[in-house]
């Protein structure tokens, strides 16, 4: 039996700024565990730059970004270990682990942060019609394919999807020497950053269908070719507006979902919209003492957020290896209004916070000179405009503690506010 102070699943982004802030907060016994050959997740395979912005104040790309959290935590001397499965977590924090060096091992944990990221819908998630050639690939994996195992994937592309990572493909597939043909988008509104939007697509000249998906997909051994049609409000294919684009390779940006089957092992109460655990000031899940941070949360846009969520992570479970996190009864409920799809932290202890109560929130649709409007208890606190809101961008609010302090409040609701046309 291996025992530790705090146990990181996961070591991508959000895992290696738990475990680097943890460490910064007194807690020593700390290991991070990753199931891939290095640490550095989804980024290592990310080689576009745009990473970093808020957090260093530089552009990187995701490995450079990547490579100075691993650096900190090799000069920390932060215990980890790569592939590495973790099989199961209990409520009690003990895991369940296995790796072809150690074998089956069993570890008990005071504090665990949870920060396995998430994963790709795949064609199966989507129910595409036709017949299953080779050729259709998720985005995520034809980027790991060829910025690091050296393969091209195709020469003729359509992608299905406005997600960032279909976006930044399309372009690096043109760089390659592919032609893309079009992007479809089955929202009449893009997935993705309004920036990916321009420097993925219209640098490129590859259009963008929005209103439009896959009907079928053509070919027996290898893909032929995609028919593609244009959508009504109810999200059903108008007859009469099929086309058909000759390609050999579909790949699919269709969304992402939070990897929480460790977190349902350990009776974490999950949210129906996020996918991710229910969180509350402290990134703390439904089950003491175990936190969660990032995209196994809730997806981000970028990663510098995810960061910042994951360093509140790793102080939190320092804090509560501390016995320093205060408990009590009162609980702060976050509640989505009007136009808003999910806030997160979902619960509010406001002893907890030290300045600002962080808010992330995604809204339902696109919105131009709209208010986000917050109120506690029914009673407006705080009104804040917003020229543009997409659900692609995620929304961060931040509520001064003395906003909250000494007053009796049960439930913060935000909703969105549109301008009445004069």
């Amino acid at each position: 039996m291996f025992k530790y102070d705090i146990v990181v699943i996961g070591g991508g982004p959000a895992g290696l700024a738990a475990a680097i802030e943890a460490k910064k907060n007194g807690v020593n016994s700390i290991l991070v565990i990753e199931r891939d050959r290095e640490l550095g997740g989804i980024l290592q395979q990310c080689i576009h730059n745009g990473f970093g912005l808020h957090v260093f104040k530089e552009e990187l790309t995701g490995p450079e970004y990547a490579e100075r959290f691993i650096d900190e935590l090799k000069l920390l001397g932060i215990e980890y270990k790569i592939d590495t499965m973790v099989l199961e977590i209990s409520e009690d924090k003990f895991i369940k682990v296995m790796n072809s060096k150690d074998g089956f091992m069993n570890i008990q944990a005071k504090a665990i942060v949870l920060a396995m990221g998430c994963r790709e819908r795949t064609r199966g998630a989507i129910n595409i019609p036709g017949t299953r050639p080779v050729g259709v690939f998720t985005a995520g994996t034809a980027q790991r394919y060829i910025n690091m195992e050296g393969y091209m994937v195709g020469k003729k592309v359509v992608i299905l999807g406005s997600g960032d990572i279909g976006l930044i493909m399309a372009r690096r597939l043109t760089l390659e020497g592919a032609k893309v043909q079009a992007v479809a988008e089955l929202m009449p509104y893009s997935g993705g950053l309004t920036r990916n939007i321009v420097q993925c697509l219209e640098d490129y000249n590859i259009p963008l269908l929005l209103s439009h998906t896959v009907v079928e997909i053509k070919g027996k051994d290898r893909v032929e070719g995609i028919i593609i049609g244009e959508v009504d409000e109810n999200r059903r294919v108008i007859p009469g507006t099929e086309k058909y684009y000759d390609c050999d390779t579909l790949l699919l940006s269709v969304g992402l979902i939070p990897e929480n089957e460790l977190s349902k092992s350990a009776g974490i109460e999950l949210n129906s919209v996020t996918g991710g655990p229910i969180v509350n000031e402290s990134m703390e899940s439904s089950v003491k003492g175990i936190f969660a941070c990032g995209n196994v949360v809730h997806v981000h846009d970028l990663v510098d957020y995810v960061t910042e969520e994951s360093k509140r992570a790793g102080k939190n479970a320092a804090k509560f290896v501390q016995g320093k996190i205060k408990e009590e009864e009162k609980v702060l409920a976050m509640s989505p209004g009007e136009g808003i799809a999910y806030i997160v932290p979902q619960k509010v202890r406001v002893s907890n916070i030290e300045e600002n109560l962080d808010l992330f929130m995604r809204v339902r649709k696109v919105y131009k000179n709209a208010r986000l409007i917050i109120e506690a208890d029914g009673a407006k606190i705080k009104e804040i405009k917003r020229g543009h809101m997409a659900p692609g961008e995620m929304e961060r609010l931040k509520i001064n503690i003395k906003e909250l302090e000494g007053k009796n409040f049960s439930t913060i609701l935000i909703r969105v506010e549109e301008e009445v046309a004069k």
